[in-house]
């Protein structure tokens, strides 16, 4: 912009230059002095305001006010100019986004520069704390321009760090033709030591800055405080360079100014003082072009693209529609950033600009609200900006709040666009481009993250699997039908299963247990409120729920089937495609629609999200039943929730629960098979036995245990890993330490079979280990291992990779034409002390001494320190671009070529995997030896049979969860089924240790039949085949079901599903209703559990009267808990000991006086419940009635049936015999 006429300097953007200079104070100001010059407008009331800040009128700021109201020079340095052509303003308005409260008008959030905790502060002088802080030392020239591509460039790093001595020749310098983005500090040059929060990235600064001279200005007045004198630079050497013009950027915000990135080249009418003066009096003038652009954001206007509003049933928060009106009023920068952000609106949009990743407008303010980043105006737009280094910090921050991040990288540097420029021109294919967008470099979505589809190992949480889970609802036959695809992005493995449900969806609310996935994919309004209400119940609260538009989002099994054939996700390249598919996939292809609609909802998410094709490609799919009925013990969703097996109840973390306390696997592909082990035990006596034989051989000999966890103990996730070396995202470190692990593997198998694995499933494991010997042997000369781990790059060995010797070639080529015209040019010019220089950007500059005279003409000085000048030639600049064009080519065969070692490791994709799998499995019988050995004493090895009726049975049985923080736990015995009865039927006090019994007794069959040692003295079972739990009393509001409705569902799919080899505990049946209502359910469900079902398991209850009931069944056996009563203090003291017999009471009155209910209310409370209680009525009366001739009604009622109908078909072959030995009984 052209210097003003009556302002005593010009404003426009210093030339760059170098680093340092000697200065004296006559060019400098003092901190005081520099504020003064660049005042903002005063308010309404004359107030001026400082940082948007209204401060109150002292001399300082009336000095200010009266500068400004009479015409005076406001100065004030404007940002680097922009790439973006600029924009014509026909009228001069306020553009200031600062309302008169001192804060944003767009979203009335505190001005970013002066946080609202300061306007408390102000200081006698009407300025903040700090203001004339003595901390603030001389002005120091720093260049903040940047090179997103040049690992070369040190000023914007060492812009973070502190001042220090530096000689000038390490420094380096930028060249103000760069074509890349600038860095700005905001007022830069008043501090000595810069933070991260003062830097901001300019807008796309592709365009060459104009050079314009120095401003000069004018002398401060003279001040007698400390703060106010300027000392000289400190540290500063003699072969320092002296610039110019300080490239230190001053800006400060003028409300009467339009932004400089406008009017860079446009003519300005400068607001005359009468104008200045009715711009204060109205406090703020009307609303901009600027500020109304982005109107159409507004709650009032918003809607997505296609135009609908929030209110509308079809509205897409995922899109924002942007008018075109708008379109014509973006800059160059905002069309590139609108035409990702308009797709992606509910996605934090990270966007790459030289090394910082820049948030704007909504995002901004997400940003600066949750996470306190500086917010600035910047390219028009509100933005918050965090270094390149520190994404994977920040972006998980983000994904834990539960947005979605996207990441827009440059695909290209600045020397590479204007190669791809030149290059397209001169083979004709030039593609026609809009004039503002060739100033731009090129921007492209990288990827999208999510929750529950990281994939990057620096933002995944821990070892577990985290899942994405695509689920298609539908109805057959009257009952629900799910087809249900999940997805482990970093390991790309997929998951089908498909299945009809009960009524209660018990099968799908197992999955849900098992798998917790992070993040579902449902059918917009296709999904019932009962399948609703499992996911949420059963899913932690970060779970996201993503609704898909049907057909279009969610797509169906024939639209799934063709998007899959024509993406060419599998190839045969010597046949139909079809027969490269995944068997699982190509069977729901011919057989399921469900799951092909479900895996295509999925693979069109994951489309969205730029990651389908590298996790697709690799094939990893397999079938996933959640309920394995043949070879498994199944473990429900309500089993795995009511026995704490992986969350528990009280926050839902892991504390405390079975898998915390036997994973002890060193791998975390280990840890995540293991957690399969969890889930799906085995029934296969044969099986357990084999991993029982394992465990017994580890602990007999720790050498092997110790020999594996030593060696393999520190090896990466190779699972995700190698999933990532398919996508070719890998990174050279990554891959070498992948080579390494795989190298131990293989020697650490040689090692276990020296030492003689035996026969047994160790045995076994070991030697179905496939011999990558072969294999390491062309990985060892590939490339060079020591630079990969050191640069980060896979340089090839010569003769590998053809294009890369000639790309080195050409490089070592122009490097010695460089050395020889160095040899050259010191003897022309007589001198050995010519030597070359770089200084940023500007490599390979002459350095000459002063002293050497004979300077050719044609040189061109490009720099000076008091010893030394530096040079450009002719000759020496041609043979410089050549050499830097050689190197981005370079640059890019590099990339091609790690590319095609990933793709050639991936060719053995499946002999990698068959590895990492078997050290997995190694990995959990290793796991159970270690957490057997852990139990302590007692301990012993489950022993199992097979008698025809099941047996569960432990002596001194200890709850193994409780181990770790109870020392004094008191064991119990637990007989049920053999030649004992089937059911326990067990009454106690409050809190005496009933549920303790029932858990541990689960926990402790779970643990024998994953193959582990449990914690009693001798264990004999049967395998079991089903756990079933009744636990707690919970309600369901949302669904409108009462604690009763819940208790009764539960136990309706006992009664439907549990078999005579099945474990089933029951735990208060009945107290969710009246007490007789629930003494008669109590009664009828243990007498068809006991009588006609036949599984082992107990009945824990306070109605006594069932035990009278069923004293004389021969399959119930009555049990109590041991305690000591005081009826004269009301106390109660617990032994914890399981024990035949009845109790003689609930005590609860005991337990209210124990947890200091007054004891008014308790005589009260005992007085009424001596007169009402039912249940004890109810005994009393059995007992008179035994007196008789009294047959219990379980009896009864099987004999009514039987007299009703066929024996068979009323009560069973079973039920007959019980019956029998019942009335046998009486």
């Amino acid at each position: 912009m052209a210097p003003s006429s009556n302002s005593n300097s010009a404003r426009g953007t210093p030339t760059p230059s170098l680093t340092k200079s000697n200065s004296s104070s006559k060019n400098q100001t003092s901190i005081a002095g520099f504020f003064k010059k660049k005042s903002e407008e005063p308010n309404a009331n004359g107030t001026p305001k400082i940082n948007g800040t209204s401060l109150p009128i002292n001399s300082f700021a009336r000095k200010t006010a009266i500068t400004l109201s009479s015409g005076g020079s406001t100065q004030s340095m404007t940002p680097a100019p922009s790439s973006d052509p600029t924009e014509e303003i026909k009228e001069e308005e306020d553009t200031s986004l600062i309302n008169p409260n001192g804060q944003s008008g767009a979203n009335a959030l505190p001005s970013p520069i002066t946080p609202a905790s300061a306007l408390n502060e102000i200081d006698g002088n009407g300025a903040p704390p700090g203001f004339y802080s003595p901390s603030r030392k001389a002005k120091k020239v720093v260049n903040y321009a940047v090179d997103p591509d040049s690992d070369e460039d040190e000023d914007d790093e060492d812009a973070f760090k502190p001042t220090q001595k530096r000689r000038a020749s390490k420094r380096r310098k930028t060249s103000v033709e760069s074509d890349d983005d600038i860095f700005v500090g905001d007022g830069a040059g008043e501090d000595d030591v810069f933070e991260e929060d003062d830097f901001v990235v300019d807008d796309d600064s592709d365009k060459a800055m104009p050079t314009k001279k120095k401003r000069k200005r004018p002398s401060p007045a003279q001040s007698t405080s400390r703060h106010d004198a300027v000392p000289e630079f400190i540290g500063m050497e003699s072969d320092e360079e002296v610039p110019a013009v300080s490239t230190a950027q001053q800006w400060s915000f003028d409300p009467t100014a339009v932004q400089s990135s406008q009017l860079a080249n446009a003519p300005t009418r400068k607001a005359t003082p009468k104008q200045l003066e009715l711009n204060a009096k109205k406090g703020k003038a009307k609303p901009s072009k600027v500020e109304r652009r982005y109107e159409w954001l507004e709650p009032a206007h918003i809607t997505d693209i296609d135009k609908n509003r929030p209110n509308h049933p079809d509205y897409d928060p995922r899109t924002v529609y942007v008018p075109k009106s708008a379109w014509t009023l973006f800059s160059p920068f905002e069309h590139q950033y609108w035409e990702i952000k308009q797709k992606h609106w509910d996605t934090i949009v990270f966007f790459k600009k030289g090394k910082f990743y820049e948030l704007y407008e909504n995002d901004a303010t997400i940003g600066h609200q949750l996470f306190d980043l500086k917010l600035t105006d910047r390219v028009n737009m509100r933005m918050v900006g965090v270094p390149e280094a520190s994404l994977d910090i920040w972006a998980n921050q983000f994904v834990a709040k539960g947005y979605k991040i996207a990441r827009v990288d440059q695909v290209e540097s600045a020397l590479g666009k204007e190669m791809r420029e030149r290059d397209s021109v001169q083979s004709g294919k030039a593609v026609k481009v809009d004039e503002k967008m060739k100033k731009i470099i090129n921007r492209e979505l990288a990827c999208v993250l999510t929750s529950g589809t990281l994939v990057d190992p620096g933002m995944l949480q821990d070892d577990m699997s985290t899942y994405c889970m695509a689920i298609k609802e539908s109805e057959q036959e009257g009952r629900p039908a799910f087809g249900i695809v999940f997805v482990d992005t970093a390991t790309a493995q997929f998951f089908l299963t498909d299945f009809e449900d009960d009524v209660e969806m018990t099968k799908f609310e197992t999955l849900i247990a098992q798998i917790r996935p992070r993040e579902i994919l449902l059918e917009k309004s296709c999904s019932s409120t009962k399948a609703l209400r499992i996911l949420k119940n059963s899913t932690g609260s970060n779970t996201s729920i993503v609704f898909l538009k049907a057909s279009k989002e969610f797509w169906t099994a024939d639209t799934a089937c063709r998007e899959l054939d024509a993406g060419q996700y599998f190839v045969n390249d010597g046949g139909d495609n079809i027969e490269a598919w995944p068997g699982p996939l190509r069977q729901a292809r011919e057989k399921n629609e469900f799951v092909m609609s479900a895996f295509g909802a999925l693979v069109q998410y994951l489309r969205t999200l730029q990651i389908e094709r590298d996790i697709v490609t690799l094939g990893n799919v397999s079938w996933y039943d959640p309920i394995k009925s043949a070879g498994t013990l199944i473990l429900d969703g309500k089993t795995l929730i009511n026995l704490e097996i992986f969350a528990n109840s009280f926050d839902g973390s892991s504390e405390g629960t079975l898998f915390s306390l036997l994973n002890r696997c060193i791998t975390p592909f280990g840890k995540r098979t293991f957690k399969q082990w969890v889930c799906h035990p085995l029934m296969d006596a044969a099986k357990i036995n084999a991993r029982l034989d394992a465990v017994e051989s580890l602990n007999a000999d720790t050498t092997l245990r110790d020999q594996f966890t030593s060696q393999l103990s520190k090896l990466p996730d190779l699972e995700r890993t190698i999933s990532r070396i398919h996508a070719g995202v890998c990174k050279a470190q990554e891959f070498v330490r992948v080579l390494d692990g795989f190298e131990q593997i293989d020697y650490t198998m040689g090692v276990l079979r020296n030492m003689g694995s035996g026969e047994g499933i160790i045995g076994q494991l070991v030697t179905s280990m496939p011999d990558m010997r072969e294999l390491f042997k062309y990985w060892n000369s590939a490339f060079d291992h020591a630079k990969a781990k050191e640069a980060g790059l896979l340089i090839p060995e010569r003769g590998v990779e053809e294009d890369f010797d000639t790309s080195q070639d050409r490089i070592q080529s122009l490097l010695t034409d460089l050395e020889t015209l160095l040899k050259k040019t010191r003897k022309e010019l007589k001198s050995n002390d010519i030597v070359y220089a770089d200084n940023g950007k500007e490599i390979y500059q002459l350095e000459v001494p002063v002293k050497v005279k004979s300077i050719p003409k044609n040189w061109d000085q490009m720099s000076a320190t008091i010893k030394v000048k530096r040079y450009y030639n002719p000759e020496l600049r041609g043979l410089v671009r050549k050499l830097q064009e050689a190197q981005e080519t370079h640059g890019q065969i590099v990339k091609e070529v790690s590319g095609r070692f990933f793709k050639k490791f991936d060719e053995d994709y499946v002999t990698w995997l068959t590895a990492v799998r078997i050290v997995a499995q190694l990995d959990c019988l290793m796991c159970l030896a270690k957490a057997s050995s852990a139990l302590g004493e007692p301990s012993c090895r489950p022993e199992f049979v097979h008698d025809e009726s099941s047996v569960v049975e432990f002596e001194d049985l200890r709850h193994p969860c409780m181990l770790p923080n109870v020392t004094d736990f008191i064991p119990n015995n637990v007989k049920l089924g053999g030649g004992t009865p089937n059911i326990n039927l067990l009454t106690g006090a409050n809190a005496a240790g009933k549920s303790t019994v029932l858990r541990m007794t689960c926990i402790a069959v779970i643990m024998a039949q994953i193959g582990c040692y449990v914690p009693a003295i001798s264990a004999r079972l049967t395998p079991v085949d089903r756990i079933m739990s009744r636990l707690g009393a919970q309600d369901n509001i949302f669904a409108a079901q009462s604690t009763f409705f819940v208790e009764l569902a539960e136990t309706k799919k006992i009664l439907s599903e549990a078999t005579p080899r099945s474990l089933v505990i029951l735990d208060e049946l009945g107290r969710g209703t009246s007490s007789y209502d629930g003494v008669a359910v109590a009664q009828a469900v243990l007498h068809h559990v006991a009588s006609h079902i036949g599984c082992v398991g107990f009945f824990a209850t306070h109605y006594h009267s069932l035990a009278a009931e069923f004293a004389t069944h021969p399959e119930v056996r009555n049990c109590r808990m041991r305690i000591h009563v005081d009826d004269e203090n009301r106390r109660v003291t617990f032994l914890y000991k399981l024990e035949d017999g009845v109790a003689e009471g609930s005590f609860g009155m005991h337990c209210a006086s124990m947890c200091g209910i007054p004891e008014k209310v308790v005589e009260e409370a005992e007085v009424a419940a001596k007169k009402w209680e039912h249940t004890a009525k109810i005994k009393e009366s059995l007992e008179v009635a035994k007196q008789g001739c009294w047959i219990p009604l379980g009896i009864q009622s099987d004999i009514a049936w039987m007299l009703r109908e066929q024996v068979e078909e009323a009560i069973g072959v079973r039920g007959v015999d019980v019956l029998r030995k019942a009335i046998k009984g009486l």
